[in-house]
């Protein structure tokens, strides 16, 4: 069997948090083109269902859409085992729903803080432990969570201290539970891009203005592409990876060497 064909996700059951749109969706489509059953998990339900049938016709894959909010353990909980229901088990999943607000920190209300920490965050623990407890009993499991470059570096011009704080925690968290559940058989990692040009992205007034000035910071000269996520993804989801655990793939075009 050629390398290739091990990296395939054949009988591999999933779900990816945040994939009704953008990198979530792109994931969750590889996923699926690999040959995995997958679920899209997105706080909106109209355009999870949107990505899953459009996913489900494009590979053929079984692929479900179930509406979860991600700081809410009982749903987490619930989500996790309608997953199990629905898909057959669960081998892997993407944790990747998050925010980001652009606040000064002086201008910052704390309710502004914790609904970033709490969905980029403590959205990434409950969706972790509801996955993991249910890998740890059933043979094991791959989980990868989304953080980003700026759990390395302070993103200039905007203000964002709480997303860069929220975004170190999801590697730290990532490594402590790599380190917990190493000799028993689940696989914890983290992608950590740098600025991707998402639908969103592209078209947000607020960060438009923004994307000439990273640009021009930027090694390569422009922003990534959610596609250029999904080959890190699939390898980590997969069996070619068993010996990779508590790492952090940053993916940013060389934006943190400097």
């Amino acid at each position: 069997m050629g390398i290739i064909e091990k990296m395939r996700l054949d009988g591999k059951k999933g779900f990816v948090t945040g994939a009704a749109r953008g990198i979530g969706k792109c994931t969750a489509t590889a996923f699926a083109e690999a040959g995995a059953d997958v679920a899209i998990v997105d706080i909106d339900l109209e355009e999870a269902e949107k990505t899953a049938r459009e996913i489900a016709e494009k590979t053929g894959r079984k692929v479900i859409a179930l509406r979860t909010d991600c700081t809410d353990q009982a749903q987490v909980e619930a989500m996790v085992d309608q997953v199990v229901k629905e898909l057959g088990g669960l081998n892997f999943c993407h944790n990747n729903a998050g925010i980001c607000l652009n606040v000064p920190a002086e201008e910052m209300t704390f309710e502004q803080w914790y609904k970033v920490i709490n969905i980029n965050l403590n959205g990434i623990f409950l969706t972790d432990i509801a996955a993991g407890k249910y890998m740890l009993k059933n043979g094991g499991g791959s989980i990868i969570n989304t953080a980003s470059m700026s759990a390395h570096i302070v993103n200039v011009p905007q203000p964002q201290c709480a997303y860069n704080a929220s975004k170190a925690g999801v590697i730290q968290l990532t490594k402590s539970l790599a380190i917990e559940w190493a000799k028993r058989g689940v696989r914890v990692n983290s992608i950590s891009p740098g600025y991707i040009g998402t639908e969103l992205t592209l078209n947000s007034p607020t960060l438009i203005p923004l994307i000439e000035q990273w640009n021009a910071m930027a090694p390569l000269g422009r922003m990534g592409k959610p596609e250029e996520l999904e080959s890190i993804c699939v390898y980590l989801a997969g069996d070619t990876s068993t010996f990779t655990t508590g790492a952090d793939f940053v993916i940013d075009g060389a934006f943190t060497c400097f």
